[in-house]
């Protein structure tokens, strides 16, 4: 839609993310999510250099159609003192079947002698030779010009050399990259500026965050005349990341009206964020701009009844337009404005006015400052808070089951791993049940124990597994004896929901938020107390 290039290179850059691993297979999903994000090219990875890039090419030819973007392959400049058109690494772009070439080529003179341990006109002929060569052989070249903004530092002339290089032998973008991270927008823009005007290049930018400002950097050099810029999804990337490139696009399109995307791709944003998360297997990082599940949530009580009278009043844009949404936090900040927002939010309409409605609402506010108090937080527990509502409106919750009693043993023997073992005795279905479960540790015993317990009556609970387990000790000052708060978070396989327990004893804090987490997903699935 736009003469500025956006271009992801989550496959290759974001790839290197400590902790980060994936498959053949992923890249190819990860491939099809940002095609249908819009983006123009996607770079997947270097073939010829290891062999899943390779295998990536192999298969994306047969098996990866994309409709919106181009795929771009990774590679290097020829050896010093060799050529192009016999170095395997070269011929291996050739054989990717990417239209698309990126070259790395230095830009530093320092990196050249000391890394590449050749002469500074060996590899500005390096980069003419190879340039040359995949443009004969009809691809489209971008070069990355790796360190560019160190070498610009250290030796001018020699770094523009390098992108003149690059542009005359026929490269259509020459990226500048800030390789190391170290860069502040003033820097990136004074740069960028001057190499445009110096050169008359097509000028790319590539920008990692190690001073925090890779989102920035990059709108900076597009200020100045870049009219390409690289990213990755998330900001994945090796030490602190990269550009995120949804942030970039969000910035230009929504706050400086360019047409990068079109806007009905834009709003599936966040949903293509968080689906790459799920195949990283990377969790996404709730502050993130735009996507994050905390980026349109709100907590103080004046915020809230602002936000009553007009959303625009404390959100800097529509959520919608990245497909996010407006989410209301309870806590003990909350005032009435945030209870109403919140229970709408819930599917509960007590905004009437009428007194009736404002009674309602100054008791649930009334129990949510004194169980916070307590120690519970219900922004981190929108799952908790709702029961919450439902008990303080409705009287009581569906009375799906009633406990008896339960108990945990955990036994250890010699150097054995401890295994513990939960008895849970419950009534449901008319049934009196006890049943033993056992478990890597008293709450994982406790769970199974639970479930198997309420299996005959509701069998839907087989669908449900508890995906994280976070514990916080209130008030150190008491040791052992300190009040502890328990969040589970619970999957259904479609969403996730979190419960919170608070009690002196873990387990007791721990068999609580169990207890909520199972009840919430009775009643979300539409179950019936039978």
């Amino acid at each position: 839609m736009s003469d500025l290039h956006v271009y992801d290179t989550t496959l290759r850059d974001g790839a290197q993310q400590e902790g980060l691993n994936l498959s053949v297979t992923d890249k190819l999903a990860i491939a099809l999510h940002l095609d249908e994000l819009g983006v123009g090219f996607i770079e997947g990875g270097w073939p010829g250099a290891n062999p899943k890039d390779t295998e990536f090419f192999r298969r994306a030819q047969s098996e990866l159609t994309l409709r919106n973007a181009t795929l771009a392959a990774f590679g290097a400049t020829r050896r010093a003192g060799g050529r192009a058109d016999s170095d395997p690494l070269v011929r291996a772009l050739l054989d990717s079947g990417a239209s698309v070439v990126t070259l790395v080529a230095k830009s530093h003179g320092g990196h050249v002698e000391r890394a590449l341990r050749t002469t500074l006109a060996e590899n500005l002929e390096m980069i003419r030779d190879t340039v040359t060569f995949l443009r004969g052989e009809g691809r489209r070249v971008f070069v990355d010009a790796e360190h560019f903004f160190d070498g610009y530092r250290t030796d001018r002339a020699y770094a523009l050399e390098a992108v003149r290089a690059a542009a005359e032998s026929g490269a259509e973008v020459v990226a500048l990259c800030d390789t190391n991270g170290g860069m502040l927008p003033n820097e990136i823009a004074d740069m960028v500026g001057d190499v445009v005007g110096a050169t008359g290049a097509r000028i790319g930018i590539h920008c990692h965050n190690d001073t925090g400002c890779a989102v920035a950097n990059s709108m900076a050099a597009i200020d100045a005349g870049a009219t390409h810029v690289q990213g990755t999804i998330n900001g994945y990337g090796e030490r602190t990341g990269n550009a995120n490139l949804v942030t970039i696009v969000a910035n230009l399109q929504i706050k400086q009206e360019r047409d990068l995307i079109e806007p009905h791709r834009l709003a599936e944003a966040t949903r293509i964020s968080h689906a790459i998360s799920e195949i990283t297997n990377v969790a996404p990082y709730s502050r993130q701009p735009y996507t994050g599940s905390s980026a349109f949530a709100h907590k103080a009580g004046l915020h809230a009844s602002a936000i009553k009278v007009d959303p625009d009043l404390y959100q800097h844009t529509d959520p919608k337009a990245v497909g996010n949404d407006m989410r209301m936090l309870v806590s003990d900040m909350a005032g009435r404005a945030s209870i109403e927002l919140k229970s709408r939010e819930l599917g509960f309409d007590l905004d009437s006015g009428s007194e009736q409605d404002k009674a309602k609402v100054a008791r649930v506010l009334a129990t949510v400052k004194d169980l916070e108090l307590r120690g519970y937080t219900f922004d981190a527990a929108d799952a908790s808070f709702e029961l919450l509502l439902r008990r303080e409106l409705d009287g009581k919750l569906p009375d799906f089951f009633d406990v008896e009693s339960w108990r945990v043993i955990t036994d250890s023997r010699g150097e054995q791993d401890a295994l513990s073992e939960a008895t849970v005795k419950v009534s449901a279905a008319g049934k009196r049940v006890v049943q033993t479960g056992e478990g890597n540790g008293p709450v994982n015993a406790l769970d199974h124990a639970l479930r198997q317990a309420l299996a005959s009556a509701y069998p839907e609970l087989a669908d449900l597994e508890l995906v994280d387990y976070k514990v916080r000790i209130l008030d150190t000052e008491h040791g052992t004896d300190a009040i502890t708060r328990v969040l589970i978070e619970t999957s259904d396989g479609s969403t996730t929901w979190s419960t919170i327990g608070v009690a002196a004893n873990i387990l007791e804090a721990s068999w609580d938020a169990l207890l909520e987490s199972v009840t919430y997903g009775l009643i979300r699935a539409g179950v019936a107390p039978r």
